[in-house]
């Protein structure tokens, strides 16, 4: 059965002015997929997200959204995502709940009412519904914002940096809930800067000033970078570093014969802020570089 795409980002470049913000980047998003932006500030997550939510127009380039193009079918596409910008454009003096039925109501969606309560409960803010949103912790404004970026259920949902400045066991809760719709097969694109929680995503792409280094699965990622074996027998130690060390590793395990001798065997894999971390100081010394660069814009 063939995968379907949600998204699809052709050799898309997009410029304010003299900067050029993103560079000839690609990537396809199945459907069902929880797929992470990861990048430094100024990385480029912003911008490729609200060019696919159609905020704005790609410079060069052709971009695809479940089936629509972000610019020339906006308005039929709005109606299919939905978007949890990095700070919540929320309503200060209107409740938690009237928050989130004036977002259903701008999408017209029927049964709103039931819908609301259905978000609501999904966030977990019941106790809260009534409260004025400007008596809310952060943590909670979040989930209201969540909750109206998913009240008319979305096809397809853009969260910019959604866990920035909120408390470790809440961003476990996002995560789950992240989780839930991806089950239900709804798609998820996730700005983050947070490592830990790029691991939770089905992939990876990884931003530095506008480039995509990498596209691929957090545990690839790992493992397409060296890992340290140390494997002692008796009081010496045979120490290997190795690339895809689950491919690798029963090679050199037959070397020993699996010798009763071998007391421990111990893998001390890279983390992947210094996998990321490696990308970037690689691109900072060799830097990318479009055709016609040489003579400048």
């Amino acid at each position: 059965m063939q995968e379907q795409v949600s998204v699809q980002v052709d050799h898309v470049h997009k410029k304010f002015g003299d900067v050029q913000a993103l560079k000839n980047v690609s990537l396809n998003v199945a459907q069902g997929q929880i797929f992470g932006l990861l990048g430094p500030n100024g990385a480029g997550k912003t911008t490729l997200i609200r060019l696919l939510i159609g905020a704005t127009t790609p410079s060069s380039g052709q971009l695809s959204v479940v089936g629509f193009d972000p610019v020339r079918q906006k308005s039929a596409l709005r109606r299919l995502i939905g978007y949890m910008p990095q700070s919540p454009a929320l309503y200060d003096d209107l409740s938690t709940r009237d928050n989130i039925v004036f977002f259903s109501r701008a999408y017209d969606i029927g049964n709103s009412l039931i819908r609301v309560e259905e978000v609501i409960d999904f966030v977990g803010l019941s106790e809260r519904a009534h409260y004025p949103v400007y008596t809310l912790s952060g943590g909670m404004k979040q989930r209201v914002s969540l909750a109206c970026a998913l009240v008319h259920e979305p096809q397809m949902l853009f969260l910019d940096e959604p866990t920035s400045g909120i408390d470790p066991r809440l961003r476990v809760t996002f995560w789950e809930h992240f989780r839930e719709l991806a089950s239900k097969g709804v798609t998820l694109l996730i700005s983050t800067h947070q490592m830990d929680e790029a691991m939770y995503c089905d992939r990876l792409g990884i931003l530095h000033e506008g480039v995509l280094l990498a596209d691929d699965s957090p545990r690839q990622l790992l493992w397409n970078n060296k890992a340290k074996i140390n494997i002692w027998r008796d009081e010496s130690v045979d120490q290997h570093e190795i690339i895809n060390y689950p491919d690798h590793l029963p090679g050199i395990l037959r070397d020993h014969g699996l010798d009763p001798a071998i007391t421990r065997i111990e893998i001390k894999e890279d983390t992947l802020e210094t996998v990321v971390l490696g990308m970037i100081s690689i691109a900072v010394v060799k830097p990318h570089k479009e055709p016609g660069d040489e003579q400048g814009d």
